[in-house]
């Protein structure tokens, strides 16, 4: 699990940074599905497991008027069999799923909430594809270029 730390860690500071919540913090945390279904079950009242889930420190009384206020966003939680099991589901890597999964967790911890409303599952989901494409880049473009080859003169 701690291999996809470093990952995970620059996607959300770039995630962060993309939503104009540059000063706040969160937490990931990466967990096993029995635990993740606990978690469902006792704060969703759901008993089966599920990808991922979102604690918002901003939600309810006490929490930080203004969106955009640096701070504690809250928790996002990540079940990685299951981002395992739907990454060869959806034929792509972990990574890339752990990536749209953690996306996903940040915009609910800023009040997105795609069972809201069609009209909100729209808005939340046009939201994090434009968040990914912002933060992630194609594997061609991680890719070291290699060095341009000159051509050598020839002398006559």
């Amino acid at each position: 699990m701690a291999k996809h730390a470093p990952l995970l860690r620059r996607l959300a500071r770039a995630s962060l940074r993309h939503l104009g919540e540059d000063g706040s913090e969160l937490s990931i945390a990466l967990i096993g599905d029995d635990e993740m279904r606990r978690l469902n079950r006792d704060w969703r009242g759901k008993d089966r497991t599920t990808d991922v889930l979102a604690f918002a420190q901003r939600e309810g009384e006490g929490a930080p008027a203004a969106a955009g206020a640096p701070g504690l966003l809250g928790d996002v939680v990540l079940s990685l069999p299951t981002a395992e099991r739907q990454a060869a589901e959806r034929a792509h890597g972990v990574e890339r799923e752990l990536a749209e999964l953690l996306v996903h967790g940040i915009l609910h911890l800023l009040g997105f909430d795609h069972e809201r409303s069609p009209a909100e599952a729209r808005r939340m989901f046009g939201k994090q594809r434009e968040v990914l494409a912002a933060v992630t880049r194609p594997a061609a473009a991680r890719r070291v270029p290699e060095k341009r080859k000159t051509k050598r003169r020839r002398n006559p």
